[in-house]
């Protein structure tokens, strides 16, 4: 087993945490997506993080938010949705998770069965994904002009869906007569992404996901990774060492064997 300070180096590397391994294109962004597996968008815990790997200082520091976007870089994160290969969802819970598809086909089930589960549990959210079922993948504003719906009740119907894998939102541009302009679209998770079908309720193979993209992760962490909190096992992280597909190189730390 590599020692913690070997781990710390190869996740530096590897996770693009130092300036001279700062990420130049969209080709890189994509390759380290690909090569990583799962990354966030902000910097927030031990899985890479896309904008931390950009090295750029704020759009506008010390403002929050959107101000503490690259100034420059941001636009990728919106770019790298529309490469093939590339999936998003907001099951990091509540922001984006950017996926290679093979980390997306073991989201895939869990996502599957969220949508059946959000029928099931109030009409409202049955009618939306209904409706998506019948449209398709829909812009914002024909949804709301559709299902007779206002911004803030369309809102607080979508943000559930979106946190558990049930729906996804992305920005897309729109011809007008000015030129362009960005609006949303929401689409269910299973139009897409084309997977296996089969609900499976277990986290096993997403958490060991998360860990190999990080290297090295503190062990209280990958509870915190995703919204269903329900699915999480207290013995999860014990089993899989016993397993033998985690190692603990020091005590509160995990690496992926």
């Amino acid at each position: 087993m590599p020692s913690l300070r070997e781990l710390e180096e190869r996740r530096a590397f590897e996770c693009r945490l130092t300036p001279d391994r700062a990420l130049e294109s969209l080709d890189e962004a994509e390759e380290f997506l690909h090569d990583r597996g799962l990354l966030t968008r902000s910097a927030d815990c031990a899985i890479p993080s896309l904008f931390e790997a950009m090295h750029e200082e704020p759009y506008a520091p010390g403002t929050g938010g959107f101000g503490e976007w690259p100034r420059t870089k941001y636009p990728w994160s919106f770019d790298l949705v529309e490469r093939e290969g590339v999936y998003t969802a907001s099951i990091h819970r509540g922001k984006t998770l950017y996926m290679s598809k093979e980390v997306a086909d073991l989201a895939d089930p869990i996502c599957r069965a969220e949508i059946a589960r959000m029928e099931e549990a109030d009409p409202r959210w049955q009618r939306l994904l209904g409706h998506l079922a019948d449209a398709g993948p829909s812009l914002v504003e024909d949804i709301r002009t559709e299902l007779e719906l206002k911004p803030r009740e369309l809102k607080s119907l979508r943000a559930p869906l979106e946190r558990c894998g049930a729906i996804v939102g992305r920005m897309v541009f729109v011809e007008t007569n000015g030129g362009h302009s960005h609006t949303g679209e929401l689409a269910r998770w299973d139009q897409v992404f084309k997977g296996r079908g089969e609900p499976d309720p277990s986290l096993d193979e997403l958490v060991l996901a998360g860990v190999r993209a990080a290297v090295l992760v503190p062990e209280q962490e990958p509870r915190r990774w995703f919204s269903w909190t329900w699915l999480w096992e207290d013995g999860l992280i014990d089993r899989l060492v016993t397993e033998g597909r985690l190692e603990r190189p020091a005590a509160g730390w995990l690496s992926a064997t």
